[in-house]
């Protein structure tokens, strides 16, 4: 003891000194929001890779479909051939690696619960070749949780860089998600609403800092190599006068309620592959089988549903078609995501909320009570309030609608649609999608 205080009494004071303010410094929360924009940053280039890819293998998916498959039959046998093959792989993958399951959302959720673990070093890469080609052959999936899941991937794998406490590690997991999320839908704030409602049980504002520094350094990143376009171009909008606030209400209760069948179309269908004992390596193979028919007959239905939902702003559809595209693509999507390959049902779901709206206000147009040029908020009302009932987070429901649009004149109307949809989801228990995903993932069935 006596050698030791000797040593450290001859330390110079000004080494001292520099010592003490590096470690304050180290240990501020102001280095770890600084870190949380590396991390940002590296996410956001991951995420603009993952959408770059794509953006290509959807416009290939459509050009065959248009053009390819019209011309010989032999065209459609190769590409059997070749969905067969893919659907093996997707089922080798999620059966040898099952973190990379589904969306991702319930993943992180259960690594920030201390109840599973992620490899990223083989996870990522998996990650993105399988939701590449699952999504790009046109299964009715999304990228919005698989990019919060590469997110959190790539915070894993940064965090041992910087020798953080384990509080300090999932305040920089949950950043790593926000920014994610911000960079494939370019709504950073919405991002970091999501992952504070979905991820954290509770939080400090030093999560909420973290969180927007990511997802403002993510944001910006896809910005610089994709433009800064919002994700769907709305012209037009106008805001509804207040004699029809109630039909506002009607649509909230509406996508509460059609909501609530897409959880248990959800849920069913991860029942029956289980109850006929499918195993994993072939269940991919029946939703990649079923696209082809959807393809030829019903294009709109495959896909994650970008395309449809700026078609259906354009006054594309009958009423009788949009009835029929959202019954078509609630089930399709069923199947996809029970199957259990990679892939979200952000878009899917914004989809059936965009169908629903498009259908009301086609009705309501019919029936004289709304005029041609108001339809298009009820598509946009109708995405914001199906999110809310699904999701069961009606903030970030209202302000990812906002910035997804670009348009913020809809905002009351928004916290109407919002409003009726939590409470009607309330009424009935509808729990949140997600929790039930993460209850199902963490207690999994026997399967062969």
């Amino acid at each position: 003891m006596k050698k030791l205080h000797k040593q450290t009494r001859h330390v110079p004071r000004h080494a001292r000194l520099t010592h003490a303010v590096f470690h304050d410094w180290y240990h501020s929360r102001l280095l770890l929001v600084l870190e949380s924009v590396l991390i940002g940053f590296v996410a956001g280039l991951v995420v603009v890779f993952f959408r770059y890819v794509l953006g290509q293998a959807d416009r290939l998916r459509v050009w065959m479909y248009n053009n390819l498959f019209r011309t010989s039959v032999l065209w459609v046998v190769a590409w059997a051939a070749f969905l067969t093959l893919l659907g093996l792989f997707l089922g080798w993958a999620i059966k040898v690696r099952p973190m990379i399951k589904g969306s991702g959302i319930p993943q992180v959720k259960g690594v920030l619960l201390g109840r599973v673990q992620m490899r990223w070093m083989t996870e990522l890469p998996l990650k993105i070749i399988t939701d590449a080609l699952g999504l790009g052959a046109g299964l009715s999936l999304a990228r919005g949780g698989p990019s919060l899941q590469l997110g959190a991937y790539v915070g894993s794998g940064m965090i041992p860089l910087f020798h953080r406490s384990k509080e300090e590690e999932k305040i920089l997991i949950v950043a790593a998600s926000s920014a994610g999320l911000a960079a494939t839908f370019g709504v950073p704030l919405a991002s970091v609403l999501f992952v504070l409602e979905e991820l954290c049980p509770s939080f400090s504002p030093l999560f909420m800092a973290s969180a927007l520094a990511a997802s403002m350094s993510a944001e910006a990143t896809a910005e610089l190599f994709l433009g800064s376009e919002p994700i769907f171009s709305f012209a037009g909008i106008v805001t509804l006068p207040l004699q029809n606030m109630h039909w506002v209400v009607l649509l909230g209760i509406a996508c509460a309620l059609l909501g609530d069948v897409f959880k248990r179309a959800l849920y069913l269908s991860m029942d029956t592959y289980n109850r006929f004992n499918i195993p994993l390596t072939f269940r991919p193979l029946i939703p990649l089988l079923l696209s082809i028919p959807l393809g030829l007959c019903l294009l709109d239905v495959l896909g994650g549903g970008h395309n449809l939902i700026e078609a259906i702003a354009g006054g594309a559809y009958s009423l009788r078609l949009l009835l029929l595209i959202f019954a078509c693509k609630l089930v399709f999507t069923a199947i996809c995501h029970g199957s259990g390959t990679s892939g979200g049902i952000f878009l899917p779901l914004l989809a059936c909320g965009a169908l629903v709206g498009a259908a009301m206000g086609e009705m309501l147009e019919l029936g004289g009570f709304i005029s041609d040029t108001q339809k298009l908020n009820f598509i946009i009302l109708g995405m914001a309030a199906f999110f809310t009932g699904v999701v069961k987070a009606p903030i970030t429901a209202m302000v990812l609608i906002l910035e997804m649009s670009g348009n913020f004149s809809n905002m009351g109307n928004l916290v109407l649609v919002c409003l009726s949809a939590f409470v009607m989801s309330e009424l009935i228990m509808s729990r949140p999608v997600f929790s039930v995903l993460l209850e199902r993932m963490l207690s999994p069935p026997k399967t062969h």
